[in-house]
């Protein structure tokens, strides 16, 4: 870092004001996490020197013969974690991922059926803001209005009178299990494709927290950060018959050459998420989840579906006369960094809303346990009870310096469960 410092101060700057900041602040953001030194070390590595289209000994370039060997191990490691017949790695991002899947099983212009960004779901299901919404014959289903769950009857009417070509399942801000068969048996009376987007909860997946999607649906995309806690990057797990399509849809398809650096990243990756240490860690994240949950319900809070069965929850403001918008700068200004979340039948705009989303994985990460969750409920709290008042975030702001001060990072995790 040295050389950095020397050749660029001001990047340098900024990179050590953001370390400053994740140390010094309570990361409640439910997409993020902190990755581990081998990670880091992999992914400033010189593998991103090298180009590398195509795939593992089938290579456009030559000297590929030691990415092979990164590419190959992040692909036998993502295979034998998530039992799959086959894994592409290559995908640059989760939204990458699902675009590429769109395209092995569909054309532009056929109907997916997906879940709205207002009740849930993601950008890439076909939001109309997104290429997938464009490209693709957008149909949305939701949540139920009294219990704030997937209404299947609702995916299941969808489907029949629509006919989707891909059904998607899968969100980026629901907090209770998804019921996979469900969705399956969908598919298969309408003759549709299942694609799940499983981003959010790879990492609970992977530890046998949440049902498994791979054996119900025909392609599963996932992200490599979040709860599964490796670099910023995709992949796509595919039964043996859609292996061909899926890897010719991302690479020439979709893009060019793969970043090496990335995918070493991701052996890395998902060799940490074989270990017995990572296991215990997402048990951890979700007692962490249910504890913070059930504190700020105690609080008064009203909470999407109720609670949570996995790492993250969706906070609805509305009683409390506050927009998510105001609730996220408020407990930035207290050092609780959250983001502003649309809950379901939002009247507010998509840069206001009505809720906030907060999730456990990155504090568990640093070593966080229950009794830390309660204490944070109670900040949260406090500071929404006087989202104006710069005495009452300072008061917090304090406590939670002093709090950030014992622990590291990322906490060392033991061995064995």
């Amino acid at each position: 870092m040295s050389g950095l410092r020397e050749q660029d101060p001001a990047l340098f700057d900024a990179i050590q004001d953001e370390r400053r900041r994740q140390l010094t602040t309570l990361e409640l953001i439910a997409s993020e996490n902190f990755v581990s030194d081998a990670v880091l070390e992999a992914m400033g590595s010189v593998m991103t020197n090298k180009y590398a289209e195509g795939l593992p000994r089938k290579r456009y370039y030559g000297g590929c013969e030691f990415v092979d060997v990164a590419e190959e191990l992040a692909r036998d490691r993502a295979k034998r974690l998530f039992a799959c017949d086959h894994a592409n790695v290559q995908a640059h991002s989760g939204a990458s991922a699902n675009l590429a899947a769109y395209l092995a099983l569909s054309r532009p212009g056929d109907v997916l059926l997906g879940m709205s960004l207002a009740h849930g779901g993601h950008l890439t299901h076909g939001h109309a803001v997104s290429v997938t919404g464009q490209l693709w014959r957008s149909v949305q289903y939701g949540v139920r209005a009294d219990d704030g769950r997937i209404d299947h009857d609702q995916v299941e009417s969808l489907a029949r009178e629509h006919r989707p070509r891909i059904i998607v399942a899968g969100a980026s801000a629901y907090p209770r299990v998804i019921d996979f068969p469900r969705f399956a048996a969908i598919a298969r009376e309408v003759g549709a494709a299942l694609v799940v987007d499983m981003a959010h909860i790879a990492g609970l997946v992977a530890a046998g927290l949440h049902p498994s999607p791979v054996r119900h649906a025909d392609l599963v995309t996932s992200t490599t950060h979040k709860t599964l806690r490796g670099p910023r990057g995709g992949f796509v797990l595919a039964t043996a018959a859609h292996a061909e399509k899926l890897d010719k849809s991302v690479f020439p398809g979709l893009q060019g050459g793969p970043l090496m650096h990335v995918i070493a990243a991701k052996a890395v990756c998902f060799g940490e998420a074989l270990s017995d240490g990572f296991r215990a860690y997402q048990r951890r994240v979700v007692e962490n989840a249910r504890t913070l949950a059930a504190g700020l319900a105690g609080r008064g809070f009203d909470l999407v579906s109720g609670g949570t069965d996995n790492h993250l929850m969706l906070v609805d403001l509305r009683k409390r006369g506050l927009t998510g918008k105001l609730a996220e700068e408020a407990l930035h200004r207290a050092r609780i960094t959250v983001n502003k979340n649309a809950v379901p039948d939002d009247p507010q705009k998509p840069w206001v809303t009505s809720g906030i989303r907060i999730g456990t994985p990155a504090l568990t990460t640093r070593g966080f346990g229950t009794r830390e969750m309660d204490l944070i409920a109670g900040w949260i709290a406090r500071v929404l009870e006087r989202p104006e008042d710069a005495g009452a975030a300072a008061a917090v702001e304090r406590e939670v310096l002093e709090l950030c001060a014992g622990f590291p990072l990322v906490a060392r995790e033991p061995a064995t469960p």
